[in-house]
């Protein structure tokens, strides 16, 4: 009996060492030769494949290293390409006495890192959702082999099929508005399955991190359509994740390490291996981010923070692991080398470990030095934002990350419209002293303002009065930040979040077959939604190339019975931008503002193309707003 042991074992032994090595994936899928940084991670996906030796004669490239995780099915090699040459590289994986072949490609550059221009203050974002703004290609609507899901129009929380190729199709409808630049929600696959009529439409739960979501189109449509954009003077800038990923990803299923997710330790504990069901073990993120800036911030606030999962069905990436921050890194870079983006949004910014996102920032400087970042930092306060831009005066650590997002300018808009500007506090007294605090920023132009995104209400609420929508885009155009627009702003698009996010994330009308109005022609649309258009486009266009709004200094006045003006000067021209906050007539006293007015006697209001006198004080309409230039 022991000899038939020793023999099975002897047997075993035999072919586990004999077995055929099985790679079935390799992230990154290609990669690029000529990077200032060399070294090249490679995971590598595959049946047992840990143990496997890795080599290969590819002249230029050495192996530096091999890490073998927790999890037998993942290998990380690490390649310095100091050297090499475009072409395509064997890899060979050896385990025992069976060895498996791979080939992998080493491009070259379509252009060198300080030659990739990002988006800057000239620029003007323009946000929009991919599902809901235009179906060009019905036949990606339904998708087999994915998980679940249903495309439902009726439905706000499902898929209504809004894909790449309506955004390209319609690309003349941004030049003609005057946008420059056009921000997606992520398009990355979110091959999770609907529950309880949710989808994740939104792009927010990412399951594949080299695989633009096929009901949104191919990676070769995405370069299609960057290539597309870029011939009609729009930029790019593309949403990212690094905070957490989607249930759905190998990684919940088959974790790399047990230190890969933030607090796994509760999907051990589930009953059904499938589903993210919460148990005592579970860690929710308090949603509160001062414990990341607060001097005295406790462990547990800032554990709660940083290491509790979003929701639970988006798995907490541990940053803290520097095999998964090298991954999310080469990520990026591969989507700018690969599509061309011109810039990227950082979802949950603070929400992902400070010091390891600071890397990342500071490998893309070195790499592209011309590109541009925007982390969401979503606190109301200044000085919360301000800490984190680049070379911050009051932050314990340099993030490295040039552009910020001005939640203060949103909160303080949005109440300003809802009142009186009196002579304190009130209305537009808000906004003045948001702008008080740009002393904090180590680069005001570089604050990404705005007055509504696919988190908040539209600023419309339920209403569809213009008036004060018009005040807060010509203060939006025309102070010293870099200003984002969300998708159907120019034509009146309303909406509140009270009941479900899908209702300030409507359908573009005139993106999907049957609709009975079409913004792109005008078919359809009210007199007031088309004014809209006119108007804001009008702005745009003016704005654009302006050099006052965009390299001019900025000169505030305190609120002056409800009166606010921002002035931006350079090179001898002016703009001023006035604005009545009050329901009821005012009067700009000129005399008030003669530093700026100087000797002028007239000015052309931008907005509506006609003079204005400036010899005598200007009487203003209820909650009129001009744009002056002279």
């Amino acid at each position: 009996m022991r000899t038939l042991i020793l023999s099975l074992s002897l047997l075993l032994s035999v072919m586990t060492t004999n077995a055929a090595v099985k790679v079935d994936r390799i992230d990154p899928t290609n990669w690029f030769v000529g990077m200032k940084n060399p070294s090249l991670q490679l995971m590598v996906y595959g049946e047992g494949i840990r143990s496997a030796e890795v080599t290969t004669d590819y002249a230029g490239v050495k192996v530096d290293s091999i890490v073998r995780l927790d999890s037998p099915n993942y290998l990380l090699v690490y390649l310095n390409l100091e050297g090499a040459q475009p072409g395509e590289m064997t890899l060979n994986f050896k385990d025992g006495k069976s060895t498996k072949k791979v080939k992998y490609q080493l491009k070259a550059r379509e252009k060198r890192g300080e030659e990739r221009m990002g988006f800057t203050n000239a620029d003007v974002l323009y946000m929009l959702m991919p599902d809901r703004f235009a179906d060009g290609d019905p036949k990606n609507n339904d998708i087999k082999g994915l998980n679940a899901y249903k495309t439902d129009r009726t439905q706000p929380s499902l898929r209504h099929g809004g894909d790449l190729e309506g955004i390209r199709q319609h690309l003349d409808y941004f030049t003609k508005l005057g946008v420059t630049a056009l921000w997606f929600t992520p398009v990355l696959e979110n091959n999770s399955p609907d529950n309880n009529g949710q989808s994740t439409y939104h792009g927010y739960a990412t399951t594949d991190y080299y695989r633009v979501d096929p009901r949104f189109g191919t990676n070769e449509e995405y370069r299609r359509l960057c290539d597309e954009a870029h011939s009609k003077g729009l930029k790019v800038v593309m949403d990212m994740i690094f905070n957490h990923c989607g249930f759905e990803h190998p990684w919940v299923s088959d974790m790399p390490s047990k230190d890969w997710l933030n607090t796994p330790e509760w999907l051990a504990a589930r009953q059904d291996k499938t589903k993210p069901e919460v148990n005592d073990k579970y860690l929710q993120t308090s949603y509160k981010l001062t414990p990341v800036v607060d001097p005295y911030a406790s462990d547990v606030d800032l554990r709660e923070t940083v290491d509790g999962w979003f929701v639970p069905t988006m798995p907490d990436l541990n940053q803290r692991n520097p095999h998964v921050i090298t991954y999310l890194i080469q990520n990026s870079e591969w989507w700018i080398e690969t599509v061309g983006i011109d810039g990227i949004r950082m979802d949950t910014y603070p929400y992902a470990d400070a010091t390891a996102m600071a890397k990342w920032m500071k490998t893309l400087d070195e790499e592209y030095p011309n590109f541009n970042v925007v982390g969401e930092t979503w606190v109301t306060e200044p000085a919360y934002t301000a800490a984190w831009q680049k070379d911050s005066k009051v932050a314990k650590e340099n993030s490295y990350l040039k552009t910020v997002m001005d939640f203060s300018f949103f909160d303080k808009v949005n109440m300003a419209k809802k009142e009186d500007t009196d002579d304190w506090w009130n209305g537009y007294n808000r906004l003045y002293n948001n702008f008080v605090y740009d002393y904090l920023y180590p680069n005001p132009s570089s604050v990404m303002a705005f007055i509504e995104n696919h988190d908040t209400d539209r600023f419309l609420g339920k209403g569809k009065d213009s008036t004060a929508l018009k005040q807060a885009l010509a203060l939006l155009l025309t102070v010293n930040r870099t200003p984002q627009l969300y998708y159907g702003t120019e034509i009146l698009m309303n909406g509140t979040k009270e009941v479900t996010d899908g209702n300030v994330r409507k359908d573009f009308p005139g993106g999907f077959a049957g609709d009975s109005k079409n913004a792109f022609t005008g078919a359809g649309m009210t007199k007031a939604e088309n004014a809209m258009f006119t108007w804001l486009s009008r702005l745009l266009h003016w704005r654009q190339g302006n050099d006052v709004v965009i390299k001019g200094s900025q000169k505030q006045f305190i609120p002056y019975k409800g009166v606010y003006v921002v002035a931006r000067q350079y090179n001898g021209k002016n703009v001023m931008t006035v604005i009545n906050g009050t329901k009821k007539p005012a009067t700009l006293a000129v005399n008030r503002y003669a530093e700026v007015i100087g000797a002028a006697k007239s000015a052309k209001d931008v907005l509506t193309d006609s003079t204005v006198n400036l010899a005598a004080d200007v009487q203003l309409q209820p909650r009129q707003v001009l744009v002056l230039e002279f």
